[in-house]
């Protein structure tokens, strides 16, 4: 009898610590790779409540997605959320319509003017829960060349090199 209260004791245990960590939904790790990330913003998002189910069943994708300034209000387009499985005939949404952020007015100014003034474009890179609410990351990001993201890959792997022979180093001595 004492170790089945263990085991319900550390099953409820990761349930109370996957409840504080932020649930990660859907993350753009090609964002990274085709972009130089000049500054990262987390906003809301204004969602139905199909969007949520179906986004706390970890059902989105965010690759091609992207965001504009227009009015005043951050807009993120491309962002595909299906709908919910259990969800009939009224209840579903479109799951590419643009899909409005919540952001304070200096930023939303803030980065208006650097997209005027910049050839810089605002990518999604994570979409997750944070205390039970929708929220997505995106970053004032500056395209990469080909040639600048071979150069990238070529110092990322110098740098692993030589964090590997300095441990080896350490190992050993």
């Amino acid at each position: 009898m004492a170790r089945a209260k263990q085991i319900q004791a550390r099953r409820d245990k990761k349930k109370e610590d996957a409840k504080k960590g932020d649930q990660i939904v859907a993350s753009n790790r090609r964002a990274r790779h085709d972009f130089d990330l000049v500054e990262i913003m987390e906003c809301g998002m204004v969602l139905t409540g199909t969007e949520v189910k179906s986004l706390r069943q970890g059902k989105a994708q965010i690759g091609e997605a992207f965001a504009r300034i227009e009015n005043n209000e951050i807009w993120i387009y491309q962002m595909h959320i299906p709908p919910w499985v259990n969800a009939v005939g009224f209840g579903t949404h479109d799951p590419d319509r643009k899909r409005k952020l919540l952001a304070h007015r200096r930023e939303i100014d803030k980065w208006w003017d650097q997209t005027r003034m910049q050839p810089l474009t605002i990518v999604a890179t994570k979409v997750y829960f944070k205390d039970g609410k929708a929220k997505v990351e995106i970053a004032l990001a500056k395209g990469r060349k080909q040639q600048d993201r071979r150069e990238a890959l070529k110092k990322r792997d110098a740098e692993r090199e030589i964090q590997r022979t300095t441990r080896n180093i350490e190992k050993f001595s």
